[in-house]
């Protein structure tokens, strides 16, 4: 009797602390456990393993953005340009966009009034836009996540408001790669729009180029206006590169 109720209080021991704890507390009182040579060799061969070093390969780190930052957008296109697209300019020094985060986001537009008496008037309208990528180990290299968003760009051009005529076409020459859409507007007067999107290496460049007549006054030239559109986002694909080119020595 008193050998039962022994057994029976160290079985209640037993079941009372954690399950963990239980299997190797009470397995050497059933008489059921392997030997202790053979928990060492166990316990041996789990610490050998446990010590040998991961093959798992890690996650690769993806290249180094080329551009690290963005030129002043108000200079990306030349002067003279500026006054050729947009005759009568109001401020040749253009309006920038306001961004607290200058690095990676800027913007500039200039806008001119040209009137011509009873010839009516011609209304420009030229803005520039850009936006430079980082690489991110879980977003990948900047020039991939710029090449998606030129994609989401040229469709956001295509999906604007009122646009009439869509087109859109590969821009030869304007960077790594350039999308142009056109499209007409027409509402008090039609008016001719002109987007360029481009990449040059992480940084995505958006132009817009647009004309309007007023008070009978020609429409504006769309082939002129592509024109153009196509030499200022040169302009200012080669000023992101003079940007982040680094100083002789």
């Amino acid at each position: 009797m008193h050998r039962s109720a022994s057994r029976l209080t160290r079985l209640l021991a037993c079941a009372a602390v954690p399950v963990v704890l239980t299997v190797a507390g009470c397995s050497s009182d059933s008489g059921k456990g392997g030997s202790g040579s053979e928990d060492g060799k166990k316990k041996s061969e789990s610490s050998a393993s446990s010590a040998q070093p991961s093959t798992q390969p890690s996650a690769a780190k993806p290249e180094k953005a080329a551009f690290d930052k963005l030129p002043d957008p108000c200079k990306v296109v030349q002067a003279k340009t500026i006054e050729t697209l947009v005759p009568e300019v109001k401020d040749k020094n253009g309006t920038a966009t306001k961004s607290n985060d200058l690095a990676n986001r800027a913007g500039c537009s200039w806008n001119g009034l040209d009137e011509d008496g009873l010839k009516g008037s011609d209304y420009r309208w030229l803005a520039v836009s850009l936006v430079r990528y980082d690489s991110h180990a879980s977003l990948g290299s900047g020039n991939k996540r710029a090449e998606e968003q030129l994609a989401k760009q040229v469709e956001a051009a295509k999906a604007s408001e009122g646009a009439q005529n869509v087109k859109a076409e590969p821009a030869g020459g304007v960077g790594d790669q350039a999308t142009s859409v056109t499209y007409s507007v027409k509402k008090d007067v039609e008016s001719f729009n002109t987007t360029i999107v481009a990449r040059t290496q992480n940084v995505v460049l958006t132009l817009d180029y647009n004309g309007a007549a007023y008070e009978g006054a020609k429409a504006p030239d769309q082939a002129k206006l592509m024109e153009g559109a196509i030499t200022a986002a040169k302009e200012a694909v080669a000023s992101v590169g003079a940007a982040n080119q680094q100083p002789q020595q």
